[in-house]
């Protein structure tokens, strides 16, 4: 067994003082991992009280100052802010002076690459895209979350190797993605993760108006199995009354949500022919049941034949 004294993470060479623009869930999160790697975080800058707050609890002892000075004190600086906001205050940190040459600027957008960034690269900073593509809670939680991660890493050729360390070193998983598919990327991650926060809401919510005492613990096993199988085999993976061509039970289903939910009608007859384009494609949808369930989804109730489970043959699987 070696009994030789291993060094402090913070002795070794390359660490960086840490700063971070923008105190909502994310920064804060990823500061306190860089710091778990021996990064030192020195700066945060806060607006709200809530990100005030958020800024003491995950980093105790940073303080908190404006951006400029968040810039003028780090090595790193974290900029995670709104994407809208993004742009306007690249240009305004450039345009003030606060960029030095040789600082790694690291924004953590979803939909830009490293081009947004090209003012700081002007005054010589060096650019760099790491966007965690997980959701965060603004919680301690989130550093072990990190564990494993995928973040989607867009910079420079030269700065490559940087930023994947960078993401290693926070226990992510780096992605490359190209600048120009940076928006694409950021709107499969959107539909897929905050669409589904939206569907399962709206799931809960027509279950407790069903009478469903506990509908979390309800759709808790249906949808981690559901997750679960769409990740292993995608299409293959798609059940339900659109995939069987049960146009009778579709056609009931909008009746029922048009009386007690017509807010969601729309949402469900969307995803209904969006999985019912994808079950015919896949062969999951037989053709000759397909002309009554489009009709239905369309809004031509006559075609759902009056009765639910019209579409299916008795004893067929489900």
């Amino acid at each position: 067994m070696n009994t030789t004294p291993q060094p402090d993470p913070r002795d070794r060479p390359a660490r960086l003082t840490v700063g971070v623009v923008g105190a909502g869930r994310v920064g804060p999160a990823l500061a306190a991992s860089l710091r778990l790697a021996g990064h030192r975080p020195v700066a945060v800058s806060a607006v709200s009280d809530a990100s005030r707050r958020r800024a003491e609890q995950m980093l105790p002892d940073v303080p908190v100052v404006p951006p400029a000075e968040v810039l003028r004190r780090s090595e790193l600086v974290l900029l995670t802010v709104p994407d809208d906001a993004l742009p306007e205050l690249v240009s305004g940190l450039a345009d003030t002076g606060a960029v030095r040459p040789g600082q790694l600027l690291v924004h953590t957008s979803g939909r830009y690459g490293a081009k947004v960034l090209d003012p700081a690269l002007r005054a010589g900073a060096l650019p760099l895209a790491l966007h965690p593509a997980m959701t965060f809670t603004g919680t301690s939680v989130d550093v072990q979350r990190l564990a494993g991660c995928s973040f989607g890493v867009t910079a420079p050729e030269e700065l490559r190797l940087a930023a994947e360390a960078l993401v290693v070193e926070m226990g992510g998983e780096p992605e490359w993605i190209a600048e120009e598919n940076r928006p694409l990327y950021h709107a499969a991650l959107a539909l897929g993760a905050n669409h589904l926060v939206t569907l399962v809401a709206q799931s809960l919510e027509l279950l407790r108006t069903a009478g469903v005492g506990a509908p979390d613990r309800m759709l808790g096993p249906l949808l981690g199995a559901a997750l679960d199988n769409a990740l292993r085999s995608g299409d293959a993976a798609l059940t339900g009354p659109v995939a069987r061509g049960d146009a009778g039970t579709v056609a009931a289903h909008v009746a029922e949500l048009r009386r007690h939910a017509p807010g969601a009608v729309a949402g469900y007859l969307a995803m209904a022919r969006a999985t019912a384009d994808r079950a015919l494609a896949h062969g999951l949808l037989k053709p000759e049941l397909a002309e009554d369930l489009l009709g239905v989804l369309a809004g031509r109730t006559g075609d759902a034949g009056g009765s639910a489970g019209t579409g299916s043959t008795p004893g067929e699987d489900r």
